[in-house]
């Protein structure tokens, strides 16, 4: 191993992408996906899931051969289990799922001269306490400043992706990279309820576009007729209060046989759901939102597709590459991508 020096997981050359906020623990450094300093604003279940990284990503340029990260051992194994990946210039470089009690991730092998480097945070179920970041001794450590247009997605397991097979081959890192864009991800397993303090972190995050993909977590119950098409025309005009022209995609659950037609303890069916999102997207339209955008999520992921399921309504890996194409197909399009 070669000689190597520290670099500074603040203030300095790194920058740490795709999270809200970085909370300082006697661990180490905790990023998160909501603004650490409100979370008793936001309710228990869902600042438990925007704790875990999904889409966090550490940036820099360096000419360095390896990269090394200094990280706390999960408190709990993950499942699937933790991986880590390292993209050179927008190319997988490099992935690692690390043994449960290990305390370092390192790449090696990065080819000579200078590079921009992403090193993706795992997207399991579990967050990640960061100690230190590391590079070749004598290495050159510049920031990297990714003016790209960005990309805000919200919702949730099918976003969060824990199933991906790795952090930058979620469906929306996926998108972001393919479109060359800079991506934020709230997709919160269980937990997409359409939450208003969701919705205001929603409006005041830079975004050039959002994508809303709403509906499955609230099949268990949470939401009726009378209610889900209101709570999604708030959502959507809070978001718009910060972002009034910015394409914005709304897309409805994907194909989940046993909830299309069977209503739940509230007698909502998914195709009920359906309905109800292309009538809230109608209604805003007819407002004069121009700019706002229904797509079927069964257009995505249909009936014919669920073999691509690992558990009967999550994407497997090759599922979660599935729907990422056809993301790039139905929907970036429509936002101007």
């Amino acid at each position: 191993m070669n000689p190597i020096q520290s670099i500074p997981l603040e203030g300095g050359a790194v920058s740490i992408e795709g999270g809200i906020s970085n909370e300082q623990t006697d661990a180490g450094l905790h990023p998160w996906r909501l603004p650490v300093a409100e979370r008793d604003l936001f309710e228990k279940s869902p600042t438990n899931k925007a704790s875990m990284p999904a889409g966090i990503r550490l940036t820099l340029v360096s000419d360095t051969s390896s990269v090394r990260l200094d990280v706390v051992p999960p408190p709990v194994e993950s499942d699937p289990p933790w991986v880590f990946d390292l993209l050179v210039d927008g190319r997988l470089h490099g992935r690692i799922p690390p043994a449960i009690d290990a305390d370092v991730i390192q790449f090696d092998d990065i080819p000579s001269g200078e590079h921009r480097l992403e090193l993706y945070l795992p997207s399991q179920y579990v967050p990640v306490v960061l100690r230190g970041l590391s590079i070749d001794e004598g290495a050159s450590a510049s920031a990297w400043k990714d003016d790209r247009q960005r990309i805000v997605f919200y919702g949730s397991s099918i976003t969060h992706c824990r199933h991906a097979a790795g952090p930058s081959e979620t469906w929306p890192a996926i998108v972001a990279n393919r479109s060359n864009l800079h991506l934020t991800s709230l997709g919160l397993g269980g937990d997409c309820h359409l939450d208003p303090m969701f919705a205001r972190l929603i409006r005041d995050l830079p975004a050039d576009a959002i994508g809303l993909k709403l509906g499955i977590n609230m099949m268990g119950g949470s939401v009726s007729d009378r209610t889900f098409r209101a709570f999604a025309i708030g959502l959507i005009k809070t978001i718009r209060d910060g972002h009034p022209a910015t394409p914005l995609a709304v897309v409805s659950p994907i194909c989940h046989p046993p909830r299309e037609e069977t209503p739940n303890v509230v007698d909502m069916t998914l195709q009920i759901m359906r309905q109800r999102l292309a009538e809230a997207v109608d209604v805003l339209q007819g407002y004069g939102d121009q700019n706002i955008h229904y797509i079927d999520g069964l257009d995505l992921m249909g009936p014919d597709d669920v073999h691509l399921y690992i558990d009967g309504i999550h994407p497997s890996a090759a599922g979660y590459r599935f729907l990422a194409d056809a993301y790039l197909r139905e929907v970036m399009p429509k936002l101007g991508f």
